[in-house]
């Protein structure tokens, strides 16, 4: 199985919405999403506390768990 990067998947689902809703529906559907209200300064300043070993054990941790799933 090819893996595809970001910036493929991207533009290969728009052109699966294009194709399937048309130019504007498609747009109106990506607009509906939200980026969130999430408080990035304060989420900023959680992240900046933490070493750089915590880091990186959260990150090989959840990719234990993805690779698991």
């Amino acid at each position: 199985m090819e893996v595809k990067t970001l910036s493929e998947i991207r533009i290969r689902g728009f052109e699966a919405l294009v194709k399937n809703l048309g130019p504007a529906d498609a747009i109106r559907f990506i607009k509906s999403y939200s980026h969130g209200s999430v408080d990035y300064t304060k989420e900023r300043k959680t992240w900046l506390e933490k070493d750089l070993d915590t880091v990186v054990a959260g990150i090989l941790e959840r990719r234990k768990k993805e690779t698991r799933a």
